[in-house]
């Protein structure tokens, strides 16, 4: 693995793009590739495979007004074990070694310093080139078709969109899916209770279209800022300097009053519209469904001026079936958030996660189980108590179920929580279920099941055994750590690749 320096990672998407190269973990196409499909399917098949994220610099129809090359899979995994979290990793300029509570704990160190805000520039290389009125075609450029079966083209899956509240106190960066409708239109979504919506809603009753950007390849330490579920009326330009201790550089928007990062690789200017909808998806989304032909009235956005800087690059994000940077970064990251609103509340959580093989539509708990057992609560009131503290609140939204489990499981580690919930949780006898809470329209269950596709389907589901609400754990694991000796354990160590086995990692 090569050296790289870390000084401008988090806040250059250039610098995130060579330090992959540094790792290893690029793979430079030069060939030509078609972006309806074959781009996205070679990034999906590395999703699945946890391979090299994909640079592709020459795309089919790109001519000379291309406008952009295409990054795909910027967050997903890499097959080793030794730098699993690698790409995350380097998002936030940490090491490639870097451990997922390692990267959670950094996403979570700025909710305890003071913001450091932005500086404002006169200028940087987002405004190098730029198109306006009729020079903006979208159906002209290499815009990816991500799945056979999408409602259209899906330029936004990887971008982070920028509005600002209508008194100016607040400014909000998300990450929201969005179509090309026409050649100066997107339509995407816009849902209760994101941020986007509610300020989308504010500009609702002011009569007015919102002011809005969108850009693509932003510092990186940004976009993992616009997937987090911070709270409400927070900036996230001024928690993305805290976090990396220093401000982010931004300039303003040439046909609004937004201000957008001076580095980022394409910016588009323009409004959301209050009034005027269209139909938008289906879209495969990142529970790994599509259902063709389900679409739905979304908002308009009009593109009324691009500035991009010279040869961009486009992060797209071919989400689906595990492992995309959908799982990666909104689930880690909101069980990240989950674990700050349990401490807060008071409740005994030591660690949180929301493992890949659930969608992340779960996270799992790690309960102190000495502190648990001070408050003398039964089961039942504990469960109750956690879930009325998670699923009321934002960080909450898209998880549908809880797990708690004990000091002995480590709740990074897939194999730990399958272990335990299928062994130490009775179902419905060990869970309560929570009917009157917001639910996360966009999973299948939800949208295309039994029941309300906004309201409950959530579950607390204990796996915490009785003895450990008691007098504490009364079993031992049988496992090579818990089974033998130390002396056995060191020897076999030992020994093991001189008896023919593979070097471990």
């Amino acid at each position: 693995m090569t050296a790289v320096n870390d000084t401008d990672v988090d806040h250059s998407f250039r610098a995130f793009i060579e330090a992959l190269k540094a790792d290893n973990d690029l793979v430079e196409i030069n060939t030509e590739v078609d972006p309806y499909l074959e781009a996205a399917a070679i990034t999906r098949l590395v999703c699945e495979t946890d391979d090299k994220a994909p640079l592709f610099n020459n795309l089919k129809g790109m001519g000379k007004n291309g406008l952009f090359r295409i990054l795909g899979a910027p967050g997903s995994l890499r097959a080793s074990s030794r730098d699993r979290y690698g790409r995350l990793a380097r998002h936030l300029a940490l090491p490639p070694t870097a451990s997922m509570r390692e990267i959670l704990d950094k996403m979570l160190s700025a909710s305890e310093l003071p913001p450091i805000e932005p500086k404002i520039v006169e200028t940087g290389p987002v405004k190098g080139n730029s198109l306006t009125g009729d020079e903006i075609d979208l159906t002209a450029l290499p815009v990816p078709m991500v799945h056979k079966s999408d409602g259209g083209k899906y330029l936004q899956t990887y971008g982070m969109h920028v509005v600002q509240s209508p008194d100016g106190t607040w400014t909000n960066w998300s990450i929201a899916r969005a179509m090309v409708k026409d050649k100066n239109h997107l339509t995407g979504l816009v849902i209760e209770p994101q941020h986007i919506w509610q300020i989308h809603q504010m500009w609702k009753k002011e009569g007015k279209d919102v002011p809005w950007a969108l850009c693509f390849g932003v510092p990186p330490a940004a976009i993992m800022a616009s997937s987090m579920p911070i709270p409400d009326g927070v900036t996230e330009a001024g928690y993305v300097g805290a976090m990396t201790g220093r401000p982010l550089e931004l300039v303003k928007c040439d046909t609004n009053d937004l201000y957008v990062p001076a580095n980022a690789e394409i910016v588009f200017e323009g409004t959301i519209s209050i009034s005027e909808t269209a139909d938008e998806g289906p879209f495969g989304e990142m529970h790994g469904y599509v259902f063709p032909g389900d679409s739905h009235k979304c908002p308009v956005y009009t593109i009324n001026k691009i500035t991009y800087r010279t040869n961009p690059i486009l992060p797209m994000s071919s989400c689906g079936r595990l492992t995309d940077e959908t799982h990666t970064m909104i689930g880690a990251l909101a069980a990240a958030e989950i674990r700050k609103v349990c401490q807060l509340a008071g409740l005994p959580i030591t660690d949180a996660f929301s493992p890949f093989e659930s969608q992340v539509t779960w996270v799992v708990l790690k309960v102190d189980t000495a502190k648990l057992r001070q408050m003398k609560l039964t089961a039942k009131e504990f469960q109750k108590k956690v879930g009325d503290v998670i699923f009321n609140h934002k960080a909450g939204y898209t998880i549908h179920r809880i797990v708690l489990v004990g000091d002995d499981i480590d709740v990074y580690n897939g194999k730990d929580v399958m272990w335990a919930f299928s062994t130490r949780c009775r179902p419905n006898a060990d869970e309560t279920f929570f009917e009157d809470v917001r639910g996360f329209p966009l999973i299948p269950y939800m949208s295309h099941g039994t029941g309300s596709p906004t309201r409950g389907g959530k579950v607390v589901s204990d796996a915490l055994m009785p003895a450990e609400y008691t007098t504490g754990a009364d079993w031992e694991a049988a496992d090579f750590e818990h089974s033998y000796p130390e002396d056995v354990k060191a020897r076999v160590r030992g020994n093991w690749v001189a008896m023919g086995f593979r070097e471990r990692n």
